[in-house]
């Protein structure tokens, strides 16, 4: 219904999607895409959208209804833009990206973010972040390229069974060549991200954009200065990181010191 009223107002307006698409600094593709109900705009897309077809604020008003609350609203955009990204360059400090995740690696997560937990809440939550993982296995998904602190890979979530789990789905997908996958060792000292998670997606007919993450806040961020910054900040870390071959490498070797341990416990 909200791409439907945008087509009528837009035609009202005498407008074509190209010319609707200048004004609002959107490309007749995008324009398209949303009229169809396959995407949604961003909050100051709609407030452009507002003000060229003179609707009184209506597709900024109505633009929470497309929200869906599946995930925490500071992560509502990122994960919008990822669905329709050609490609997706992570870098994780402390903890597997959640495209990565496993669900009992999810599920410890989430059971860690609170003191009392309703347990059907955090089902609600770890199928959403599968769900997220799709993309993965879809045939035109995007180009994926992780980077991973070696704190991800010795951060002990979930217990030795889980991170073994989650570490080989890591590898499997690494040696499948569906993600290239590079471990910063501790051994490379100081390196540009070190400090925050980030995570750049580059789209087909839109600019690349970036997302930056914290305890309980994030940030989607499309000015092409900052993404700029952050790409450069990326690629240095890159050169800080083993080879994808030695990478992997690692990762199945941390995962057999996790069934080693996982053993040692439970003979």
């Amino acid at each position: 219904m909200y791409g439907e009223e945008l087509r009528v107002r837009r035609e009202a307006a005498g407008l074509t999607q190209l010319a609707l698409g200048e004004a609002v600094i959107l490309s007749p593709s995008m324009i398209a895409h949303i009229e169809a109900g396959r995407r949604k705009p961003r909050r100051d897309d709609a407030k452009r959208l507002d003000r060229t077809l003179g609707t009184d604020g209506f597709f900024t008003r109505f633009l929470p209804t497309l929200e869906g609350r599946r995930y925490a609203e500071h992560f509502t955009e990122a994960a919008d833009a990822e669905t329709r990204a050609i490609a997706i360059y992570e870098y994780a400090v402390s903890l597997v990206p959640g495209l990565l995740q496993i669900g009992g690696y999810a599920r410890a997560l989430f059971e860690a973010q609170h003191a009392n937990y309703v347990r059907e809440e955090v089902d609600k939550l770890v199928v959403n972040r599968l769900v997220r993982a799709r993309i993965l296995s879809a045939s035109n998904g995007p180009a994926v390229w992780v980077i991973l602190s070696e704190t991800v890979l010795r951060l002990v979530v979930g217990g030795p069974a889980v991170m073994a789990e989650q570490l080989r789905h890591i590898f499997e997908l690494g040696r499948s060549g569906r993600v290239l996958v590079q471990v910063v060792p501790h051994s490379a000292g100081a390196h540009a991200t070190m400090m925050s998670m980030m995570s750049l997606m580059c789209f087909e007919d839109e600019p690349d954009a970036a997302y930056v993450e914290g305890l309980y806040t994030g940030a989607f961020i499309d000015d092409p200065a900052r993404v700029r910054a952050y790409r450069d900040a990326y690629d240095l870390a890159k050169a800080a990181g083993l080879s994808p071959e030695a990478s992997l490498g690692v990762i199945e070797s941390v995962a057999k010191e996790y069934d080693r341990h996982d053993l040692s416990v439970h003979p």
